[in-house]
């Protein structure tokens, strides 16, 4: 189990004030080109710093059964004997942490004990081979996403950001983590709090 997960895991805390489940679209002004136009789903946060996905950028040049192969999870020559469904599962450029370790953001409907985490709205996060397997038998999760690495906060470091004026949060649907459409999702993520990309002013932030 990837550490990250394994701390939010046991971690007990008042999650009041926090932002976990929730989506972090950067503003137009984002100096940071690994973070700029990005949707990324808060995984964990509290006063010990913040973790999240990135769901919108896919990993170029790779494809789900191709990572199946390299993690060898199948052999070679069984992706044709892959589930349905389990081809249409992106991999994404999840953050510049870690970016040779997968995360799996996925439904509510799979479950491994002390290995998945409970985020929010019928979403988790599993970060083992074991999910993976599930998938290429068919005993996986109804929807789910793979990414490589996630995007990491130290105490305080994304309030500050946001103060900055550097993120909106906006509430996560599944439709933002899952669906096949990732170049609109920026849009759509503003969308969701009446924002038209076009009109965007860059002087106040949203909470």
């Amino acid at each position: 189990m990837a550490p990250v997960i394994r701390k939010h895991l046991t971690e007990k805390k008042d999650r009041s004030g926090y932002l976990d489940g929730q989506v972090l679209v950067a503003m137009p002004t984002m100096e940071d080109d690994r973070f700029a136009r990005t949707v990324i789903y808060v995984c964990a946060h509290s006063s010990e710093g913040a973790m999240g996905i990135v769901v919108n950028k896919p990993a170029p040049h790779i494809s789900f059964p191709d990572l199946l192969v390299q993690l060898d999870v199948i052999t070679e020559g069984e992706e044709i004997r892959l589930p349905d469904g389990a081809e249409a599962i992106q991999v994404l450029r999840g953050g510049p942490v870690e970016s040779g370790r997968g995360f799996v953001l996925h439904s509510a409907d799979f479950m491994i004990e002390d290995s998945t985490l409970p985020i929010d709205d019928g979403i988790c996060l599993t970060a083992t081979l074991d999910i993976l397997k599930a998938i290429a038998r068919g005993d996986g999760p109804q929807s789910a996403i793979l990414a490589l690495g996630y995007a990491g906060w130290a105490p305080g470091q994304l309030e500050t950001e946001i103060q900055a004026n550097g993120w909106l949060n906006v509430p996560a649907d599944r439709s933002l983590v899952f669906d096949g459409e990732p170049d609109s999702k920026y849009e759509r993520a503003l969308a969701k709090i009446g924002i038209d990309l076009g009109k965007l002013s860059t002087e106040a932030g949203h909470s």
